[in-house]
């Protein structure tokens, strides 16, 4: 065989034609499902199953071109297999030391860069230059100008790089849920039947329920997922971008991060297609640029700044958080949690390994902040309890964003609230036992009591940052601070 028929070896969330297809269409295809994988982490249950689906997937679609090899480890099928393979840069530091090892072992002939993202990670290298701190938007606004998305000539189109102001909308009133078409839900086959039953035999200790299948995990899958957001759900997601509802799960959210993460859908094609609907005039602009922000921006800026902050970045811990995750949050009891917003987030993600992301930032994220959970053991459970968590995409979204765990390198503030925000953006306040607007007293609302004790611990660091040194004002005209503070001390149920 000649080198330039080298088989190319693919992972899990490699397994969209743009890594198998274009320049490598005539290479064979190894595939490869490792047990010890999937015995590694104490995964949700969804979650394994959306991957091994995925991984069989590919096989019976790439037929008699893929080998297909079902072994304990990665290794065993490489040495198996018996002939050096191609692969692309895999998706986390680990990854990428393994396959390094390999290529030095002869099992890997060569290392090619990563199709599944936008901008190659060569590039954002020189756009990082020497930062020291980053922002979003800078990132963003540059993506935008590169691929020439939502421009006119050289401004952005409306005037404004941001539409972020006309997505926040509250829910609708007296709904239980928005006015609009369901997601795209993927139909179990065979395939799916079978990795059901393997799954059952081999005894893995997972978190979550068993489930079905609800997220694409093939090419064609996501392909119709996409169209349906774009189609029917795309002109209201930026209104409720940001909305909570506690009898519709989904929003008007696109449910796209499986197949994305998994490399099924090219983000690419993702941006085109809802710019497209903005030109075509049957979608609004606000909804595009949000998504777009989303995907071009927020996604992308994760990914690359995984990378550009080397694998010590999850032992930033600046606040000094040292809780350990209560069982409750680890065994995902949503039943034993009173408080209506967090009992909602907590159960998605026991009944289906998905929240959005203001569920995940708000609710979750802001919970573990405001009881200094252990930043590294919380970003692991993100990565691991959720079904489109993988290991480059929670470091920054947790330790930096959601934590501030990093000091301020990815974001300028804490983000946290008191149940004045979820009671704005939801409607879980009005069938809670607590009560947003109280802070002190059986019913006072663990977030607005949990804000002010967070305020309080933290209050050197918040009164010298410009964009918190409100909080800390205002906190020292409350007469009952010593006794909130001392009530959330030895609260212990939520």
């Amino acid at each position: 065989m000649s080198a330039d028929d080298t088989p190319l070896w693919l992972f899990a969330d490699q397994l969209g034609p743009q890594v198998y297809g274009g320049e490598h269409a005539h290479r064979p295809v190894l595939l490869v499902e490792a047990a010890s994988v999937l015995r590694r982490r104490r995964y949700h249950r969804q979650k394994l199953h959306l991957v091994l689906s995925a991984l069989r997937h590919a096989a019976a679609d790439l037929g008699e071109r893929a080998t297909f090899l079902r072994t304990d480890t990665y290794t065993e099928a490489l040495r198996r297999y018996g002939r050096p393979v191609l692969v692309h840069e895999p998706t986390s530091f680990a990854a990428e030391r393994f396959v390094q090892r390999l290529h030095r072992d002869g099992l890997v002939a060569d290392i090619l860069p990563t199709p599944t993202f936008a901008l190659p990670r060569a590039e954002f290298r020189q756009w990082a230059g020497d930062r020291r701190r980053f922002r979003m938007e800078d990132f963003y606004r540059e993506q935008r100008r590169r691929f020439s998305v939502l421009m006119d000539g050289s401004e952005p189109v409306g005037g404004r790089w941001n539409f972020d102001t006309e997505n926040r909308e509250s829910p609708p009133k007296n709904a239980a849920a928005l006015d609009i078409d369901a997601p795209y839900r993927p139909r179990e086959d065979d395939i799916d039947e079978a990795v059901r039953r393997d799954l059952d035999a081999m005894g893995l200790d997972t978190v979550g329920v068993d489930g079905p299948r609800l997220f694409a995990v093939t090419p064609a899958e996501a392909r119709r997922a996409l169209a349906r957001f774009i189609d029917r759900r795309l002109p209201l997601f930026g209104r409720y971008e940001d909305a909570m509802m506690g009898g519709d799960w989904t929003m008007a959210h696109s449910l796209l991060s499986v197949p994305l993460n998994l490399g099924v859908l090219h983000p690419l094609d993702a941006v085109h297609a809802a710019e497209q609907a903005y030109r075509d005039g049957t979608a609004p602009l606000a909804a595009v640029e949000g998504f777009i922000r989303q995907i071009l921006g927020w996604r992308e800026y994760m990914w690359h700044l995984y990378w550009h902050f080397d694998p010590d970045y999850l032992g930033n811990n600046a606040l000094a958080a040292q809780t350990p995750l209560p069982a409750w949050w680890t065994e995902l009891d949503a039943d034993s949690v009173t408080a209506e917003c967090l009992r909602h987030a907590l159960g998605g993600v026991r009944d289906r390994g998905w929240a959005h992301h203001i569920q995940r930032l708000m609710v979750l994220g802001s919970h573990a902040l405001q009881r200094g959970y252990q930043p590294r053991a919380l970003t692991e459970w993100f990565a691991t309890a959720f079904v489109d968590g993988f290991a480059w995409v929670m470091p920054t979204n947790v330790i930096g964003m959601s934590q501030h765990a990093d000091g301020g390198m990815l974001a300028t503030k804490p983000y946290t609230s008191g149940g004045a925000y979820v009671n704005k953006m939801s409607d879980h306040c009005r069938s809670c036992s607590f009560d947003p607007k109280v802070r002190l007293g059986a019913d006072a609302c663990p977030f607005t009591a949990g804000y002010w004790a967070f305020v309080h611990r933290h209050q050197d660091l918040l009164a010298n940052n410009r964009r918190t040194a409100r909080a800390v004002s205002s906190m020292a005209r409350l007469s009952d601070l010593d006794a909130v503070v001392e009530q959330e001390r030895h609260r212990d149920t939520f």
